[in-house]
């Protein structure tokens, strides 16, 4: 049977794997973002993360905001995104919509992978009966329509991992389908797949690669508060510990993103929904959720202690994005920081040239700063160190602005005298 794939969702997970199975099988791009769309057809990339040789080297991939274009599909790979909504629960609504438009269209012996980040029991709970009814059990589960999971593993960033450089796991509805997508998958990386029978069990492993991330930051966060109120040097106590061979290390900071604090949400709601008390992740969701709080306490603090006039003081947030070296701004903990101390200070501008402003507008209603006003802030954040904020050093970001100048470093990039470290 040939090949051809419908991949829907082109974002941070679905451009670079609809690019790599471009390469090898008949593959339409789809997502409804019509500029979106407009810009990959030009071989650009808005996220700057796909070289232009990326998109020459994929022959067989087109891209579409036409849903009609996929109707004579086989495969179906699905990597919408998975968020929060306002009550912290699981949204879900991004694929349930889909599902239900595409049941329509489907045939026998369609497979429908999905690659976005579930709860365990999500597929076969909700994905499986939602396509069952929508079909008007004309097509049955593991009859003649097949399911597969393979949950993402994308690095978003300029030195992030990429797609072919991750191992893939793989799980399906039965042998067949397992078989199928390891043909598939083993054809875009280079480190190998793992098969896993259960779909409930890759749901579960993919929780537990991010929580146990989350976890770890959030025991660095709270124990940088602990030696705080001791008085003891956080950044001398980890690199002390760090010399150790099995130390894992981790630096505290702002939790945000796609995934790490949203799993966490995902993994607790779960919990709840089998009378479970996760206690731990709970604890970490609250302890991670309340830096930003935390931070900008500090600093108001630090900075009253030093007689400073904040409220005729500007201030520079420098970074904007969730993570060092990206531009993804999804559930970034800096909007946070932002909002906690902006009653405070005459002024807070933030820089971060990572950012796509356009969207940084629609979303937050941020107007980010291309370049740094010199001989203007009183104040600098240094809350995402992205490497070209490193490559300045301090003794450069303390000239562009004024002589009598407050650094925080909140991410501990630095280790100069120059900089305040909380």
């Amino acid at each position: 049977m040939s090949i051809h794939i419908g991949l829907i969702g082109l974002g941070y997970v679905g451009l670079p794997l609809s690019l790599k199975l471009g390469k090898h099988f008949n593959t339409f791009g789809y997502d409804i973002d019509k500029k979106h769309i407009a810009l990959l057809k030009k071989n650009k990339d808005k996220n700057n993360e796909i070289r232009k040789n990326d998109f020459l080297n994929s022959k067989k991939i087109k891209f579409t905001d036409n849903f009609n274009h996929l109707v004579d599909c086989n495969i179906y790979i699905i990597a919408l995104p998975t968020p929060l909504n306002k009550n912290k629960k699981p949204d879900l609504s991004n694929i349930i919509n889909f599902c239900k438009k595409l049941s329509k269209y489907l045939k026998e012996n369609d497979t429908i992978v999905f690659e976005s980040s579930f709860y365990p029991g999500t597929i076969n709970n909700i994905f499986v009966p939602l396509i069952e009814k929508q079909t008007q059990y004309r097509l049955i589960y593991n009859k003649n329509i097949f399911i597969g999971y393979s949950p993402e593993r994308i690095n978003p960033g300029l030195y992030g991992k990429k797609i072919d450089q991750i191992k893939k796991i793989i799980s399906g509805s039965n042998k067949k389908t397992l078989d199928k997508l390891f043909y598939i998958y083993s054809k875009i990386t280079k480190k190998g797949i793992h098969k896993v029978k259960d779909i409930k069990v890759a749901e579960a492993s993919k929780m537990l690669e991010n929580v146990q991330r989350d976890v770890n930051i959030g025991l660095i966060n709270e124990f940088s508060i602990l030696l705080n109120k001791l008085n003891i040097n956080l950044l001398d106590t980890l690199t002390a510990a760090e010399t150790k061979w099995n130390y894992h290390k981790y630096r505290p900071g702002l939790v945000g993103g796609h995934c790490i604090g949203v799993d966490t949400n995902y993994l607790i709601y779960a919990s709840k929904e089998v009378n479970f008390n996760p206690k731990i992740l709970n604890s970490v969701r609250q302890t991670n959720d309340n830096m930003p709080k935390y931070y900008a306490y500090q600093i108001i603090k630090i900075l009253k202690n030093k007689k400073l006039n904040i409220k005729k003081t500007n201030a520079l947030i420098m970074g904007f994005t969730f993570k060092e070296n990206c531009s993804d701004i999804r559930n970034t903990k800096v909007y946070d920081l932002y909002l906690n101390m902006l009653r405070y200070f005459k002024r807070i501008d933030i820089y971060d040239s990572f950012v796509n402003k356009v969207e940084a507008k629609k979303e937050y209603n941020l107007n980010i700063k291309n370049n740094i006003k010199k001989n203007f802030y009183e104040v600098i954040i240094i809350a995402v160190p992205h490497n070209y904020i490193k490559k300045l050093n301090i003794t450069k970001i303390k000239n562009y602005n004024k002589k009598n100048i407050y650094i925080f470093d909140l991410k501990y990039a630095f280790s100069s005298n120059s900089v305040i470290h909380i």
